[in-house]
């Protein structure tokens, strides 16, 4: 569990509905910038690749602090 809470520091420090939502926002706002930064960047012909798995990357990285983040506001994890 430290470890999870190192990856992901924002998912385990919400204790009432606006700090949920707040904490929401600020992972679906960061999804969609990198989604826009690195889809500008994977139009360049020889990194395109590398900025593709960067960007799956970061997808995996967001949604998985999401379901933490209720999962740990729901007290499914502790």
């Amino acid at each position: 569990m430290e470890t999870l809470k190192k990856i992901f520091p924002l998912s385990f420090q919400a204790k009432d509905v606006s700090q949920l939502i707040i904490y929401c926002l600020i992972y679906l706002v960061a999804g969609i910038v990198f989604g826009f930064v690195i889809g500008i960047l994977a139009r360049i012909p020889f990194l395109g690749y590398i900025f593709a798995l960067i960007s799956s990357l970061t997808e995996l990285y967001i949604t998985a602090g999401l379901v933490i983040l209720f999962l740990y506001y729901f007290k499914v994890l502790k």
